[in-house]
């Protein structure tokens, strides 16, 4: 048969390397998975307790709504108003999702359609990329990395692309590349959108996640910036609850409106207990992120500093729960993918080859924190056995 969409999608890169990570695994192999993005932190004590009341309570088990249950949007505007000082009408500008994932992909199918173009950063997590081509746009690269003026080359892809974009994709701290950007930054992109009509959303996955000092901003605390953007926050990384899918999208009162007017006619949003545990954790944990955060500070550490002792030279992230490291010169030939299966085959670690991430990805891989430190440890050993070129 063929199929409509799906033909388009490439074969998904990271599937080769968790399939040799899998294989070894079978051959009993003790094989490091720091490629799949998936938190291990537990989910706050608090949340996993109501959820349990919560869903011992048959009205729970009812249909809820898609848009999120009052007190759901009155807790994400609470939580915005604490940390960023931003006021966001939980009636007019806040819409749930199940997961950033979903929010990003079906707002996308109310804001592009064949004939749009939309500016994405380059490399990317993949849906910032497929969100647009699956409805229906063109997506222009705009590069993004080290020794990269973002900035600098979103003016030129705007410039080069006709018809103008619609929609300029934004996600800082950045998934790959672990790039951050102050409030200036964003302020520059509100005028930017202003003057040009264009409207900005910005998947704001890691909003908790900066070290060292670095406090990641909203592009909400831009004064008006909910003329021209839309955020999308989630609990996944925040408050490590990843799978129980909770996520929001905020600001751009029209854009709010018309997201929910489509998730009406697809869903019924997310099990209600899980909505009503999730404003237990934004009310009753709010510093739990700060915790989640310094966990991730303390592997970042281990890794870095332990891959540098090996003379793999890598500059600490300020933010996210990620590595992106650039292959190493003597390994460089051999290309991103090659050299994560090298790693998966000698190291007995897995890694995410940058190819996957899009154009602008290849030269790289990405680490993700999501072992302890003991184990990330193990994997800076196992790396130093694999990497014998680095002397």
């Amino acid at each position: 048969m063929e199929f409509r969409r799906i033909n388009a999608l490439p074969p998904y890169v990271f599937a080769t390397i968790d399939a040799l990570k899998m294989d070894a695994r079978r051959a009993g192999e003790d094989v490091i998975d720091l490629g799949f993005g998936n938190p291990d932190v537990p989910s706050p004590k608090v949340a996993v307790d109501k959820l349990c009341e919560a869903v011992q309570n048959p009205k729970n088990h009812r249909y809820s709504a898609s848009r999120g249950i009052p007190k759901l949007r009155l807790a994400i505007s609470d939580l915005y108003r604490r940390k960023f000082g931003v006021e966001i009408d939980p009636d007019t500008q806040a819409c749930t999702s199940i997961g950033a994932k979903e929010g990003f992909s079906h707002l996308m199918w109310t804001l592009l359609a064949p004939g749009d173009a939309a500016l994405v950063p380059s490399p990317s997590y993949p849906i910032h990329i497929w969100g647009p081509i699956l409805a229906g746009a063109e997506v222009r690269h705009v590069r993004l990395g080290p020794q990269q003026d973002f900035f600098e080359n979103l003016l030129e892809a705007w410039e080069d692309s006709w018809p103008r974009p619609r929609v300029i994709v934004l996600s800082f701290p950045h998934n790959p590349t672990t790039t951050c950007v102050d409030l200036a930054f964003m302020q520059r992109m509100v005028d930017f959108a202003r003057s040009h009509d264009v409207l900005l959303v910005h998947d704001f996955a890691y909003a908790d996640l900066g070290f060292d000092g670095y406090e990641p901003p909203s592009i909400l605390q831009v004064p008006g910036a909910s003329e021209v953007a839309v955020e999308l926050y989630t609990l996944t990384k925040s408050f490590s609850m990843a799978g129980w899918r909770m996520g929001f999208v905020l600001g751009n009162e029209e854009c709010v409106a018309a997201l929910a007017k489509l998730k009406s006619y697809l869903d019924y949003g997310t099990f209600q207990p899980i909505q009503i545990a999730s404003i237990v954790a934004m009310n009753e944990a709010p510093d739990y992120p700060l915790e989640v955060n310094e966990i991730y500070k303390g592997r970042r550490d281990v890794l870095i500093d332990g891959l540098g002792r090996l003379g793999w030279e890598i500059e600490k992230p300020k933010g996210t729960m990620f590595v992106w490291a650039p292959v190493p010169e003597p390994y460089l030939e051999m290309g991103s993918l090659e050299f994560a299966k090298h790693l998966v085959r000698e190291a007995k670690v897995a890694v995410s080859p940058g190819v996957g991430f899009g154009p602008g990805g290849e030269g790289f891989v990405r680490f993700a924190l999501v072992e302890n430190e003991q184990r990330i440890g193990q994997a800076v050993r196992g790396i130093r056995k694999a990497l014998t070129k680095l002397g």
